[in-house]
């Protein structure tokens, strides 16, 4: 129809499709396509869905197997680890005390101090020096003395019958000298020399070198306190008690262990030898390897140090607990003061010891722990590294340049983290019997050179126009 002529029909609105179409050149399907096209399409998905679920259902993702083997085979390697670390304390321990005698010299040294130990070494030397006097001589002695003195002769019968008072006084006598003896100044002296002689014998004796005052005879480990009988019986003549003179030259052996299988001891002893030099070393490799086959490392390594900690809290606690079984078992007549200052004198560098590992073990946990991503640990990073930066700009305005040293640790910043770590383990490593003072000291070593470090990296780019030369602003670094 030409335009401008009214529609004969007189309806001058636009032509209409059927219901619910969209308008002609819209550009656009009919709503009823659009809905079919998205039921198929609903359809299509939920099927996909259905067989993935029954895929997943029949085989699991052999991504998912794998990380369960090796957390596995990472928590395996490090309980493994955690029992090595234990063995190796006591190893390392007990061989010290049996082959190193200066370590066995200082570790039995304060006993010289003690007072349950001084008078249990009174009545030990006591009766043997006794058991070294003829009493019933001594009494003749007298009684032939008062007689030559002009006594009647019913007197030095009267002296005769007195060997028991006489006995008592005796015993009084040779006490009260060996206690001088063991309480003076120069004991210490004395006692450190004995038990060095008694110890390098021992040793002798396990090594098989031959020769000292200690033997591996007739299932026993004796000790010849000879010598020390005969410093007490020089106290005596100097007492004035003039019949010590007459006590012979003694080689008593005093039994310190008896047992049917003393004859392995030296085999058990070259055992220990090497298990105390190669145990710490075979558990730290295995320690590593539970951390490298973890799947998150980081946390692996958390694990073996928090699993070291615990082995080390276990065996303080069986330290304790068994030192009350030891005193509940000694044989009678033993003094269980004496037995149990002995026992903490023994153990002393054992805890030690527990507690240096065990202090190494907690502050790797904490450390791993600050180098993750957690909120606490980002922001402890941040806000060191802040204020070190803050520092850092102070003295750069007062005319600090770093200039190249800044940007060569930055290049170089975690090669020099990793040294420092480096050095530091090795330190440890190598320092004959660590305690937990020398580990926190290690510790604060490290962390004043991680702060050196923070301190000199000025950052990638530096300014020569910006008048603190530090150039333009950047984030914190990242751990290292």
């Amino acid at each position: 129809m030409p335009s401008g002529e009214p529609d004969p029909t007189g309806d001058h609105s636009p032509q209409q499709g059927p219901a619910g179409d969209e308008p002609p050149g819209s550009g656009r399907p009919p709503k009823s396509a659009a809905e079919s096209r998205a039921a198929i399409e609903h359809a299509e998905l939920e099927e996909l869905r259905k067989r993935l679920a029954a895929l997943e259902a029949s085989t699991a993702p052999p991504r998912a197997r794998h990380h369960r083997l090796r957390t596995s085979g990472s928590v395996v390697l490090i309980v493994i680890s955690s029992l090595l670390a234990l063995l190796s304390v006591i190893a390392v321990w007990t061989n010290s005390i049996i082959g190193d005698t200066d370590r066995y010299v200082a570790t039995v040294a304060p006993l010289a101090s003690n007072p349950d130990i001084q008078a249990a070494l009174t009545n030990r030397v006591t009766s043997e020096v006794l058991a070294q006097i003829d009493v019933k001589a001594v009494v003749d002695q007298l009684s032939q003395a008062a007689v030559q003195q002009g006594a009647p002769p019913e007197l030095g019968k009267l002296i005769g019958g007195l060997s028991g008072p006489i006995t008592s006084g005796l015993t009084q006598l040779v006490s009260s000298t060996v206690n001088k003896v063991v309480t003076s100044d120069q004991f210490e002296t004395l006692w450190v020399e004995a038990n060095r002689a008694v110890h390098s014998s021992l040793d002798k004796a396990l090594t098989g070198k031959g020769g000292g005052a200690v033997s591996l005879e007739n299932n026993q480990v004796a000790i010849d306190i000879g010598p020390f009988v005969a410093k007490v019986k020089d106290q005596l003549v100097a007492s004035g008690f003039g019949p010590a003179a007459k006590i012979p030259e003694v080689h008593t052996s005093f039994v310190v262990y008896q047992s049917k299988d003393i004859g392995k001891f030296k085999s058990y002893f070259r055992l220990l030898q090497i298990m105390g030099t190669w145990l710490p070393i075979i558990a730290v490799l295995v320690a590593a390897a539970g951390v490298f086959t973890a799947v998150n490392r980081r946390h692996g390594l958390i694990g073996a140090a928090l699993g070291v900690a615990i082995a080390m809290l276990l065996l303080g606690v069986v330290l304790t607990v068994f030192r009350s079984f030891y005193l509940d078992h000694l044989p009678p007549g033993a003094s269980q003061a004496a037995a149990g200052a002995i026992y903490d004198a023994l153990i002393r560098f054992l805890r030690a010891s527990i507690r240096a590992v065990g202090v190494t073990a907690l502050v790797t946990a904490v450390g791993a722990l600050l180098i993750g991503p957690s909120r606490p640990a980002v922001a402890i990073r941040t806000a060191c590294s802040s204020s070190i930066g803050a520092l850092r700009g102070v003295l750069t305005v007062h005319g600090m340049r770093l200039g190249p040293v800044g940007r060569f640790v930055h290049r170089y910043k975690r090669w020099i983290g990793a040294g420092i770590l480096v050095v530091a383990a090795v330190v440890l490593a190598t320092w004959s019997y660590p305690t937990a003072a020398v580990v926190w000291w290690i510790v604060v070593v490290v962390l004043v050179g991680f702060a050196i470090r923070e301190f000199l990296d000025t950052g990638p780019t530096t300014s020569a126009t910006s008048p603190t030369g530090t150039g333009h602003a950047s984030a914190p670094p990242p751990a290292a």
